[in-house]
């Protein structure tokens, strides 16, 4: 038993977990993070692959009662039927692009620099968003038209490159487009689940060759990190935002992600390239 792979599988579980329903990226931090532990390949790939499933299991388990409720109620319930087509429409953009540009983007952005590069940018629009006047037209998820789901799944789309973040372009891009902090927020944690599910079946064909029993103990170490520090996440964003705005996260994606570029530049850290 290599008890170093274990830690690092467990590293990268807890950054997984805590950062992908927040919008600092995770992509972007499993990058960086990988590439430091030296863990950035084909076994960390897949290991990356296995633990976004884990986390999203988090987000099905804290609001299964919603979704049980929506799964009921779809055959004779408006608002069910509603809720699952703002879903899909806000599923579409990020499939169709994904699906056509994916190992493109693969190929050419996910290294450290892009990724820092992705964080500083993003960091700014969110305090540009956080300063305008957000004038609220959508209070709940409820109350989403399908206008609303579009607008929301194209700000999703902009996330296919790495330090973007998912959960950072359809909250923000849902605050920008009025929406309640909550409701965008908590539309953010549902369309995350048939994003990340599709994204997460997408890899694991692309990368089936790779799949091993002999990962199973990593996979499991990794997967239980992330969704037990997932589900904290989620849990701990919902009370912050309650009395705080995002600016918090905007500061800290620009410090990261300069000292990504320092680091690289200076030579302290040979980013891969």
């Amino acid at each position: 038993m290599d008890l170093t792979l274990y830690l690092k599988a467990l590293i990268l579980g807890v950054v997984e977990g805590l950062t992908e329903f927040l919008p600092v990226s995770s992509t972007g931090h499993l990058i960086v993070v990988g590439d430091l532990l030296g863990f950035n390949d084909d076994k960390g790939k897949v290991l990356e692959i296995v633990i976004q499933l884990a986390a999203i299991l988090a987000v099905c388990w804290e609001y299964r009662a919603r979704f049980a409720g929506v799964i009921r109620g779809y055959a004779t319930q408006a608002p069910a039927r509603r809720f699952v087509s703002n879903l899909a429409i806000a599923f579409m953009p990020a499939a169709i692009l994904g699906f056509l540009f994916h190992g493109a983007i693969k190929k050419v952005l996910f290294h450290p620099v892009p990724v820092a590069l992705a964080l500083i940018v993003g960091g700014v629009l969110i305090l540009w968003v956080e300063r305008r006047q957000h004038t609220v037209t959508v209070l709940d998820v409820d109350d989403m038209r399908w206008r609303d789901a579009l607008k929301v799944g194209c700000a999703q789309a902009l996330a296919l490159i790495p330090g973007t973040s998912r959960a950072g372009a359809t909250i923000i891009g849902g605050l920008y487009f009025g929406m309640s902090r909550k409701a965008a927020t908590e539309f953010s944690f549902f369309l995350a689940v048939p994003t990340m599910f599709a994204a997460v079946i997408y890899d694991v064909y692309k990368n089936r060759e790779l799949l091993r029993m002999d990962d199973a103990g990593v996979f499991a170490v990794g997967s239980v990190a992330a969704f037990i520090s997932a589900f904290l996440a989620v849990r701990g964003l919902l009370r912050y935002i309650s009395h705080h705005d995002f600016s918090v996260f905007a500061w800290y994606r620009i410090v990261f992600g300069l000292a990504v570029l320092a680091t690289g530049y200076t030579g302290m850290v040979n980013w891969s390239q």
